[in-house]
């Protein structure tokens, strides 16, 4: 079909697939299920395509008084995990004719200013991660369309979870280490009040507890490398037989315990194992290269933005937590003979 030298309008389309301006619209705002038939959308849809037309956002942003702006809400960005996460959001939103405006709260946790002077007049939705539901209240995103991630199912505000299957790797963690002969282990916890955390937690002592005579102690530091030292340094000085290695919540404890224990003069991982959570580059950074849990940050960014748009479009959201792998490297090995 020849093209006219200028732009292609939704009349245009109308009067080429053979149906109403109004049907047009149903059709390409994605509004069309119920209203109009499947063989009449396709139409439509082809008709476009051949015509070359493309929807004019902004005027109609305008009309529906829709900004197509949705704002990701992280914790500060101190790991490439969230950046991550970000890529993988943004690239399903610039697919759609979204745009993601990229909000840290400032401490990790807890409220966060307001980025604009009305979320609710500024935005379409939120996608909130690894964050506590107060955390959104000084932005108001709990009363926007709103997906969270990592984050509680049962407890959830948002109209959408969306979750990694942390549970599965503390317990690929667990089924290591056991199976390598350790029955004393150290957890060096993240110090922060949050669902992910308490899973971590919970399916360690759960799946430890299963097999008779280990032990399982716990040592909390903030989520940060001299936080992390320090808090390891007290654990292994304490009363008491020595753990044969350390579960850490996140690669970041991990480096530190790394440096704890080399203050300590035990070598990894002839004394003690250690295990991180996560996958970031420093896990290949450090000597030796640390065994842990890998992540799909951009998979996690991407199933967020899809399940943000179903919630927009009335849809149900994709269900199932996203799989994660434990990565064997140098940093684990059997325990020493006593």
């Amino acid at each position: 079909m020849a093209r006219s030298s200028t732009r292609p309008t939704s009349r245009d389309v109308a009067h080429a697939a053979g149906v109403s301006q109004a049907a047009v619209s149903l059709v390409l705002g994605d509004k069309w299920r119920g209203r109009v038939s499947e063989t009449t959308a396709e139409r439509v849809r082809q008709a476009a395509r051949d015509l070359g037309y493309r929807p004019n956002l902004a005027a109609r942003n305008l009309r529906l008084g829709r900004t197509r702006t949705v704002l990701l809400v992280v914790p500060a960005l101190t790991t490439e995990f969230f950046a991550g996460v970000y890529t993988g959001a943004a690239r399903v939103a610039a697919a759609h004719g979204f745009g993601v405006v990229l909000y840290p709260s400032p401490e990790g946790i807890g409220p966060a200013r307001d980025p604009f002077a009305s979320a609710q007049a500024a935005l379409d939705g939120v996608i909130a991660s690894s964050m506590a539901a107060d955390a959104l209240t000084d932005i108001r995103g709990d009363q926007l369309p709103l997906v969270m991630l990592d984050s509680d199912p049962a407890g959830s505000l948002g109209a959408a979870t969306v979750n990694l299957d942390i549970a599965d790797g503390v317990r690929q963690v667990a089924e290591h280490l056991l199976n390598l002969g350790h029955r004393r282990v150290l957890h060096l916890a993240a110090d922060v009040p949050s669902w992910t955390f308490e899973v971590r937690a919970r399916e360690l002592a759960a799946r430890m507890a299963a097999v008779p005579g280990t032990e399982v102690r716990t040592a909390r530091a903030p989520i940060s490398i001299d936080g992390a030292r320090t808090a390891t340094e007290a654990a292994l000085t304490a009363a008491g037989p020595r753990p044969t290695a350390i579960v850490c919540d996140d690669d970041k404890l991990a480096a530190g315990a790394y440096k704890a224990l080399r203050r300590l003069g035990l070598r990894i991982p002839d004394d003690i194992s250690v295990t991180g959570l996560d996958d970031l580059a420093l896990a290949t950074a450090i000597d030796p290269e640390l065994t842990t849990v890998r992540l799909d940050a951009e998979l996690f960014g991407e199933r967020g933005m899809r399940a943000l748009l179903a919630v927009l479009e009335g849809r149900r959201p994709e269900s199932g937590d996203i799989p994660v792998q434990l990565v064997v490297r140098g940093s684990t090995a059997p325990p020493r003979t006593p």
